[in-house]
């Protein structure tokens, strides 16, 4: 199958901007079966308030910005995967959406959030789940998720194929040099779909990436253009989880020795 990201600059508070954006920028998705956007696509990032950040939110189901998906999913023939500013009831997530050419097909909310996004969003309440999309399961985490190990292997050990990461990065180089170390650990693919520009203060960093289980980037975009990257990848790669003939990541885990790992303590 093919897999691929779309790096551009969504625009703040303006969706049918982005998603003109996006329309022009799928001429060159032709191909690909699961696509990536970056983080908080519908909305932009670096809101001056929370009202700001209210208003440019959207329930799934209900908003354009998802449909609008539905309709590339359709076009494309493939499915999407794409940050969202989600709206449910009172309260906003930064969620991560999997849309299909049926419509939606789940949701992960960002479990760790970063510096600011705590003002605005609250902390995901949805797990970690896995999607059988037929041809490969697909785990997400959203950008900050980048650094914590447990869910990369929590992702892993249910079964995902492939990790779509929606991306709003700003630490330079950090998250990219760290995402083909996810991949080879865990022995799976990785699609980091960052974002370009500037908002406010903030200036994100580009450089989208797709890894493979062995750790190598098979693409990588540059920090300032828009760009379509993907790659055709061997999903049996991402099942196959010895690493010599007498060791197998998952199956040598010492989970007696790691009950640290599920409490907020250190040593």
């Amino acid at each position: 199958m093919e897999i691929g990201f779309m790096q551009f600059a969504p625009v703040l508070c303006d969706v049918q901007a982005t998603i003109e954006k996006i329309d022009k920028l799928s001429a060159g998705c032709a191909g690909i079966d699961l696509l990536v956007l970056p983080e908080l696509c519908n909305s932009g990032y670096n809101f001056e308030s929370k009202e700001q950040a209210w208003a440019t939110s959207e329930e799934i189901g209900q908003g354009i910005f998802v449909q609008f998906l539905e309709s590339l999913c359709l076009r494309l023939g493939c499915h999407i995967v794409s940050g969202l500013n989600e709206r449910q009831g009172p309260l906003l997530y930064n969620t991560s959406v999997l849309i299909g050419p049926q419509g939606c097909v789940g949701r992960y909310r960002k479990l760790h959030l970063f510096m600011n996004e705590k003002d605005f969003f609250e902390p995901g309440d949805a797990g970690l789940p896995v999607f059988d999309i037929g041809p490969c399961r697909v785990g997400m985490l959203v950008c900050f998720d980048w650094i914590f190990p447990e869910a990369w292997r929590v992702l892993a050990l249910k079964g995902a194929d492939v990790i779509c990461h929606p991306a709003n990065l700003v630490l330079p180089g950090l998250a990219q040099q760290a995402v083909p170390v996810h991949a080879l650990t865990n022995r799976l693919y990785v699609v980091t779909a960052n974002r370009i520009g500037s908002e406010r203060e903030l200036t994100f960093t580009g450089m989208s990436t797709i890894a493979d289980p062995k750790g190598q980037v098979l693409v990588q975009a540059p920090r300032t253009r828009e760009e379509v990257g993907k790659a055709q990848i061997d999903v049996s790669l991402a099942r196959v989880k010895d690493i010599t003939s007498r060791n197998n990541i998952l199956a040598d885990r010492r989970p007696e020795h790691y009950a640290l790992l599920a409490t907020r303590d250190t040593a």
